[in-house]
């Protein structure tokens, strides 16, 4: 199969033009895609938890580490430790962080709005509706993988 037929040379090849794109407009404010997600994610009242953030963007533990202590040191953000429970930490933004979440924000919308004047609000929704399938069939066969080396290893065990 040519790897222009596939799915996942489409679906890699759209992330990293749009990636690319959203760096190139972070760039100007000393940024990345990236801190942009965090920042994006980060609750503008309450804070969020710092466990929360990273799942809620697909990033490891390690990196989110990384970055949170990066944008510490940039005075976007700040940690309090939960009052109620000192394992909690929450992550707010200062003022300056704010101020990046709101430039990121601005390339978020703008890009949403290009994509929806160049495409019909039909061929979005199928657009949504086959990657909300994609998606389920990924999470399908990664879970049926998992279960079936479990099962390999139960076997194992066995003999």
């Amino acid at each position: 199969m040519r790897k222009e037929k596939t799915v996942d040379f489409h679906l890699k090849w759209t992330w990293h033009a749009i990636s690319r794109m959203y760096n190139l407009y972070a760039g100007q404010e000393d940024m990345t895609m990236s801190i942009g997600y965090v920042l994006l994610n980060i609750d503008l009242e309450k804070g969020t938890p710092a466990t929360k953030i990273g799942p809620s963007i697909g990033m490891e533990p390690r990196s989110l580490t990384r970055m949170l202590k990066t944008l510490e040191e940039k005075k976007w953000i700040y940690r309090e430790t939960d009052a109620g429970d000192k394992r909690f930490v929450n992550v707010f933004l200062t003022d300056e962080g704010k101020k990046r979440r709101g430039f990121a924000r601005k390339g978020v919308i703008a890009f949403n709005k290009t994509i929806q004047e160049k495409i019909s609000p039909d061929r979005m929704d199928t657009f949504l509706s086959v990657m909300n399938d994609i998606k389920d069939a990924v999470e399908s066969t990664t879970s049926e993988t998992k279960e079936s080396i479990l099962s390999k290893i139960k076997d194992a065990e066995n003999v």
